[in-house]
């Protein structure tokens, strides 16, 4: 069929004359599909390189399917419209999901495993060394240097001067000081010079 007489042929015909082989037919319905399927992925897409590839993908998807196009059930145009707006909606789903990926996991605020392991090492080596302290340094100790009390609170709850308190603290730190020293580098703790 000669060109010129194709422009006034409906898509359905165009598409029906596709399926029978004929070239003429699909360059026509390609011009008046094309551009509108390309505008409207654009449009969804913002972008016109992935555009491109989409209203090239839906026209390849109208060529497949023409063999088996009953006429008269649907408009050619409403058809690859929709296949263009589910190949658009497919892409920006990728995007979200690829957006998502790239970004990083949250920081868990909390120590990891190796870290937790380490304070309990910690923790139970200082209970250790508290458990050794006889049992008025180890109170002042606990009172002053864990639960951060002031020596005459100390003092005020032990019923002793303030001065003893501070004998107390004093004795009971360098002992810990000298139970814990052979374990600081197997606990993590710097020396106080470097």
């Amino acid at each position: 069929m000669p060109r010129d007489a194709l422009t006034t042929v409906s898509d359905d015909a165009l598409l029906l004359l596709y399926a029978r082989g004929d070239g003429a037919a699909a360059r026509e319905l390609t011009g008046r599909l094309l551009p509108r399927v390309w505008n409207q992925a654009r449009r969804m897409l913002g972008d016109q390189t992935e555009a491109e590839d989409v209203a090239q993908e839906a026209m390849m998807r109208l060529w497949r399917m023409a063999p088996d196009w009953e006429q008269g059930r649907a408009q050619v145009s409403t058809w690859i419209f929709r296949v263009t707006a589910n190949l658009c909606t497919d892409r920006l789903r990728k995007r979200r999901v690829s957006a998502l990926d790239e970004v990083d996991e949250p920081r868990d605020p909390a120590p990891g495993a190796e870290a937790r392991l380490q304070m309990q090492a910690r923790s139970d080596a200082l209970q250790a060394a508290l458990d050794s302290l006889p049992e008025r340094q180890r109170q002042a100790v606990v009172l002053r240097h864990i639960e951060g009390l002031a020596n005459p609170e100390i003092a005020e709850i032990m019923e002793i001067s303030t001065e003893a308190v501070e004998s107390l603290t004093a004795r009971g730190k360098r002992t810990l000081a000298a139970a814990l020293a052979d374990r600081r580098a197997a606990l993590g703790v710097m020396n106080d010079d470097g």
